[in-house]
């Protein structure tokens, strides 16, 4: 994948554009950067336009002047979208990265063809004991990458991955993290329940790992349950299923996706036909 810079930012974008199809786009969970989809990119090169963010204060994407915040990423991302000429695509978020992709879907619906989020939760509908209970976690988290990153990375992959595989690839990335990032991670909260629930115009996949802690699953199966979505709990993986599993994670975002191609032309054939 050619990597680039967004001009008038600190954001370093991905993209593979090869194919002459529709665009997919990749967001990572914290602590890590685009990196952690490597088998995703290979997986569907070929078949889809791909394009994967670092977050700011991730990967390559730290060089931020004042004035730069975690809230901009959505803008970010759509200033991509203007440069590239990408009129609208999929999108995937797992943990952190689901954040983005629903605040991008937010402010900008007509570009979200389907979105697919794992590890992650409603972020126009989250429950404030929850939210108050997994702030409590981040906070014992930082604290001991207060001290040691390394201490914090060696935590942070049991959590984050289940297979000693994809724990060792996440902890390997985790440590490149720099402790000056989590500044940034600070202003998450301000787009959690920012906007009102509303009918999506677009299909949704929700998703984690049966390993995932209890209160992710938990926070799955409500989400599934109060909006009209598809849901899938991947079995032998964590939070981070794409790595942990990343055939099984493949192949279900792929039977998600081709669902929806097939959807997004019939849409597109039954407009023509009802305006020509």
């Amino acid at each position: 994948m050619k990597s680039l810079i967004l001009e008038n930012s600190p954001i370093t974008y991905y993209i593979d554009d090869k194919a002459n199809n529709e665009w997919l786009v990749f967001i990572h969970a914290a602590f890590v950067d685009h990196r952690m989809f490597e088998k995703q990119f290979a997986y569907f090169s070929g078949k889809y336009n791909l394009l994967a963010v670092d977050i700011l204060g991730h990967g390559n994407s730290i060089n931020a002047k004042k004035g730069d915040t975690i809230s901009k990423m959505s803008d970010w991302i759509n200033q991509i979208f203007e440069k590239h000429n990408i009129s609208a695509a999929h999108f995937v978020g797992v943990s952190l990265g689901s954040v983005f992709a629903q605040d991008f879907a937010n402010k900008y619906e007509n570009k979200v063809l389907s979105l697919a989020c794992f590890g992650g939760y409603d972020i126009n509908n989250f429950d404030v004991k929850k939210q108050s209970a997994n702030s409590k976690e981040q906070m014992k988290m930082m604290f001991k990458a207060i001290f040691s990153i390394k201490w914090f990375a060696e935590d942070n992959k049991k959590i984050s991955a289940y297979t000693s595989e994809a724990q060792e690839e996440f902890y390997n990335l985790n440590l490149q993290f720099k402790k000056k990032s989590f500044k940034y991670l600070a202003g998450l909260q301000k787009l959690v329940n920012k906007y009102p629930s509303k009918q999506r115009q677009y299909k949704l996949l929700v998703g984690c790992g049966e390993h995932d802690i209890p209160m992710e699953i938990e926070i799955v199966n409500e989400w599934a349950a109060t909006e009209k979505c598809d849901k899938v709990i991947l079995q032998g993986a964590g939070h981070c299923a794409n790595m942990d599993t990343p055939n099984e994670f493949n192949s279900c975002l792929e039977e998600f996706l081709q669902k929806n191609i097939s959807n997004n032309k019939f849409d597109m054939f039954f407009l023509s036909m009802i305006y020509s």
